[in-house]
């Protein structure tokens, strides 16, 4: 591995794969979170089919954790913390190195997952090489700045966002209602390809006797599930009040949320009697998934919102917004429940209802389950591959 003062060059290791393809992002992991997490899966999935992928990111604080050991085709760049996100870090401009590295090898198309300053780079190397361009739309940040006091800064990041992805021939969105969404407010070649879930992982089969019995809770234990990022944009207070309003009615309702973020301690010294798991990833996310008896996602800043997908793969009854996966995925009254987005009243009281029943809560878990496990993810890999080569094609004419 080359390195200068500036960015680690990891090269390619001579793969004779059909596609050469650059994917630029802020986030991956060891990060734990939705947009590392589909984008590892992508990345992998991708190689499956053959392709040569090259990872561009900032070298992130967990990667001491892994030895400093580079596992894939990689380009590490310097970065900085990322506000209200102490724990990532958004990657500096490196437009030099990558055009240096790109003139050295060549690949067939960028995709930009991120919309940071390194992203904005990659988007201009890419330009002066004239390669072709693919986006990703992942993260509502103009929706975030409401939730952190900057909300007067909305139009000016929604301006920044709407000429970074139209600055590319194709920009990926996980829904068609975020599609359409995006497309009146002047965006550009939108493209839907949803997000996939691992059903073999996320399976009712994982439920566990014994970390109910961590919980305090035997078969007759009510289990509320909630799963993210303990943060304000999460609208985590419909959790609570939710909870709050189920204790009143039956006692045995515990509340578990899998997590982690700037709220915990907050929450924890307001709330001691809900259970706070922390992080969790792998079988061991999976078995806390399986060990729930309902899940709560009120969250209205999502993209997508994987959360809500591997809860129904693990046969949970959903009850969420109408909004993002959700308002997809669920039909309700058929394998979730939705609520119109802000009737938090309505959002507890289908909670409640499900409370009290509990064969039809099985049933829905059941369908929630039957739907999962139509979002298989090498359809999504197919998708994904399908569009980089229409992106490729359109490119062609600019080359003559």
């Amino acid at each position: 591995m080359h390195s200068d003062a500036s960015i680690d060059v990891v090269c390619f290791n001579g793969s004779s794969s059909p596609l050469r393809i650059a994917v630029v992002t802020e986030t991956y992991p060891p990060d734990i979170n939705g947009v590392a997490h589909t984008l590892s899966k992508t990345v992998e999935g991708l190689k499956t089919r053959g392709h040569a992928l090259w990872l561009i990111r900032p070298r992130q604080l967990k990667d001491a954790d892994q030895g400093g050991k580079v596992l894939t085709d990689e380009t590490l760049v310097r970065g900085m913390p990322i506000p209200f996100y102490k724990h990532l870090k958004m990657g500096f401009p490196a437009k030099r190195a990558l055009t240096r590295l790109w003139t050295l090898h060549r690949p067939d198309v960028v995709h930009i997952a991120t919309e940071g300053p390194l992203g904005w780079s990659a988007l201009q190397a890419a330009k002066k090489l004239k390669l072709p361009v693919s986006t990703d739309f992942r993260t509502n940040f103009h929706a975030y700045s409401g939730h952190y006091g900057i909300g007067w800064l909305r139009g000016a990041i929604m301006n920044y966002m709407r000429k970074f992805h139209n600055a590319a021939m194709a920009t990926m969105v996980p829904t068609p209602g975020l599609a359409t969404e995006l497309a009146a407010m002047g965006f550009e070649r939108l493209h839907v390809v949803p997000r996939g879930v691992d059903t073999d992982l996320f399976n009712p089969m994982r439920r566990s006797v014994s970390l109910r019995q961590q919980w305090g809770a035997d078969d007759s234990t009510l289990v509320l599930l909630c799963v993210g990022r303990l943060a304000a944009e999460k609208n985590l207070n419909v959790v609570m009040s939710t909870f709050e309003r189920l204790e009143t009615v039956r006692k045995d309702t515990k509340l578990v949320l899998v997590g982690d973020g700037p709220l915990r301690h907050a929450l924890e010294k307001k709330h001691p009697q809900v259970i706070f798991a922390g992080f969790r990833t792998g079988e061991d996310l999976a078995q806390h998934y399986a060990s729930g008896d309902m899940f709560l996602f009120p969250s209205l800043t999502e993209t997508f919102g994987n959360v809500t997908l591997e809860a129904m793969s693990s046969a949970l009854t959903v009850v969420a917004y109408r909004h993002a996966a959700a308002a997809e995925l669920i039909r309700s009254g058929e394998n979730g429940q939705l609520i119109e987005p802000g009737d938090e009243a309505a959002f507890a009281g289908a909670a409640l209802e499900m409370a009290e029943k509990h064969n039809l809560r099985a049933q829905m878990g059941q369908e929630a389950r039957i739907t999962a496990l139509g979002q298989a993810w090498p359809l999504i890999f197919q998708k994904t591959e399908k569009i980089f080569r229409q992106v490729m094609q359109e490119h062609a004419p600019n080359m003559a």
